[in-house]
């Protein structure tokens, strides 16, 4: 490939472009820019050719035309050694244009800004970028485009040791350009669906495209190959330990969204193992929500997940210190805690940043073949006034406050879903099975197993009970209460149960199925 002669930057994002240009112009490259850019450039001791110089052509209409030019995108398209291309280009007068440095109109930044108009995002749609960006991309063969200042680096390496770039990086820099241009026409057409489709309409497409976060050493199992992409890293700063696995990051996600439930209340511990919880307790300190979470399940527990609602502080960490864990997520870190946990290398301790369940969303699955399912994320919250009493006999206050605390944690189980509860602590959790009242036994078995006494707990159920056996088991288990969505054929099979043993029982009228 020629020396490259000429190079055309115009950038929102200005980092790093100075020392970039510099390099540019010491290997004798000419420099075309516009706008900001070329006001940058030129305060910084360069030559610059004003684009309007370059193409005959002044800027015209607010900006919104200037690089939409035959002597920008002919100097960038023609194929360099073609016959009729370089005739074509000599009769017009049309310059070669090597390299360009272009990035985009922040849209992604603009729309997320609140209370943002539509048209403040339209005026951030980027139309002569990302066009250029196409073109040089194209023609990668002989042009050198970079998008990402991340780049810059490399570029300047080459070109200072030759005046060129290489084929291998003019490659992948065109890859990374295409896949810019559709993260950005996908984020552009996310928030126009969302503004001018019908709340209650999905969108009509599912414009999904994320860089790359990091490489996963395997999947679900040591022979599938993983990784992780998008905003993650936005949201979880990792302070210690091994690299996150899959199973980690889906653990520690699930394990943030049930302990959000409690976000801003007493000091709450959830204890995780398959994206199910194996207790949740609180308490007037983070130890005595471990001791109460803990003694949920004793076994389970190890090589878990433990998610805390404040700042983890030595008396927690101690405790938790007793036992193998493979995450622990939290809004913070008290120095003495990070000291006791640092002598576990292994052990992952990740900092919580916002509020990452309750981002704007949905969620994604894949059905294979292409296919995907979307669905708004279950963020439903149930409070008193939303119960209905469906028996004689009402919960008593400290029942209802167990219903309530039981409610919210049952909806991050797995289906078939029971959790027996009192005010402060989960005390036995049935997960995944085919039979409502095979979870309830397993609930049962998992309280008797850690010598946890039923009598007087609420039992709470994820969806209805589609026979009153389940609510039998749990009065027999020693419930008094029960919460349940209700809408079973036999609901009032299921309340006359109930009333029979003396169980006050409510209906949420809504489930939190969970597959």
């Amino acid at each position: 490939m020629p020396r490259i002669q000429r190079a055309l930057l115009s950038v929102s994002d200005k980092t790093g472009l100075v020392d970039l240009a510099r390099v540019l112009a010491a290997a004798g490259v000419e420099l075309i820019s516009t706008g900001g850019t070329a006001k940058a450039l030129r305060e910084a001791g360069l030559a610059v050719k004003d684009l309007s110089e370059h193409t005959g052509f002044p800027e015209m209409l607010d900006g919104r035309v200037k690089t939409l030019h035959p002597r920008v995108h002919g100097g960038l398209l023609y194929l360099r050694g073609h016959a009729e291309h370089e005739r074509t280009v000599a009769e017009h007068g049309i310059a070669p244009i090597d390299l360009v440095v272009v990035n985009l109109y922040p849209f992604e930044s603009t729309v997320a800004r609140p209370g943002v108009t539509l048209h403040d995002a339209i005026e951030n749609i980027d139309i002569g970028g990302p066009s250029m960006l196409r073109s040089a991309a194209k023609n990668h063969e002989s042009v050198t485009v970079v998008v990402d200042p991340a780049d810059y680096v490399e570029v300047a390496q080459q070109m200072a040791q030759g005046g060129e770039t290489t084929l291998d990086l003019r490659r992948r820099l065109a890859a990374k350009v295409f896949a810019r241009t559709a993260a950005y026409d996908a984020a552009i057409a996310a928030h126009l669906f969302r503004e001018f489709t019908p709340p209650d309409q999905p969108l009509p497409i599912l414009p999904v495209v994320a860089p790359i976060a990091q490489p996963l050493r395997y999947g679900e199992n040591p022979h599938q190959r993983a990784a992780l992409y998008g905003a993650f890293h936005d949201h979880y700063q990792q302070l210690q330990g091994k690299e996150l696995s899959y199973n980690n990051i889906l653990d520690l996600t699930a394990a943030v969204a049930l302990i959000s439930e409690f976000a801003g209340e007493t000091p709450t511990l959830a204890i995780l193992k398959h994206t199910n919880p194996c207790g949740v307790g609180r308490g007037s300190t983070l130890r005595e929500a471990w001791d109460r979470a803990y003694s949920t399940d004793r076994q389970a527990p190890f090589g878990g997940i433990i998610a805390v609602n404040q700042p983890l502080d030595l008396a927690c960490a101690e405790a938790i210190a007793g036992i193998f864990s493979e995450v622990i997520v939290a809004p913070g870190f008290q120095p003495e805690a990070l000291e006791v946990l640092r002598h576990k290398k292994n052990l992952r301790l990740l900092r919580v940043v916002g509020a990452p369940a309750a981002a704007p969303g949905g969620d994604i699955r894949s059905v294979g073949a292409r296919s995907f399912l979307w669905q708004e994320r279950d963020l439903r919250s149930t409070t008193a006034a939303d119960l209905r009493v469906v028996t004689r006999r009402a919960p008593t206050p400290a029942e209802l406050e167990a219903m309530l605390f039981g409610w919210r944690v049952v909806k991050h189980v797995k289906s078939n879903a029971i959790v027996y509860a009192n005010a402060d602590q989960t005390l036995g959790i049935g997960a995944g099975q085919m039979s409502r009242v095979d979870s309830s036994r397993i609930a049962v078995w998992k309280a008797g197993e850690a010598s946890l006494s039923l009598r007087g707990s609420v039992v709470c159920s994820d969806a209805f009970f589609p026979f009153p056996d389940g609510l039998i088991a749990a009065a027999e288990a020693g419930a008094t209460a029960a919460i349940q969505p209700g809408g079973s054929m036999r609901d009032a099979e299921v309340i006359a149960a109930a009333d029979e043993r003396g169980v006050a029982m409510v209906f949420t009228g809504h489930r939190h199925f969970r597959h």
